[in-house]
């Protein structure tokens, strides 16, 4: 799978993630910052959340870690 069509799904992936407060995904919402696919595809997501004090700041880094994992070709 070329770095491309990995990171397209990545960007799939990140729209089935929804913060918890606000009906709109993470990556449309703007909280994503950046996607890169490194060597190995290992991939480095730079983001945010929607507040400093938000709720969710334990639980919605780990839910995309864990969603991220599930995609083939993720290393």
């Amino acid at each position: 799978m070329s770095t491309e069509e990995l990171n397209q799904k990545v960007i799939e992936c990140l729209q089935t993630i929804y913060d918890p407060e606000i009906p709109v995904n993470i990556y449309e919402m703007g909280l994503v910052y950046e996607i890169n696919v490194l060597p190995i595809n290992n991939v480095q997501i730079v983001m945010t959340l929607t507040a400093p004090g938000c709720p969710a700041a334990q639980s919605l880094p780990l839910e995309v870690d864990q969603k991220l994992r599930l995609i083939e070709g993720v290393n």
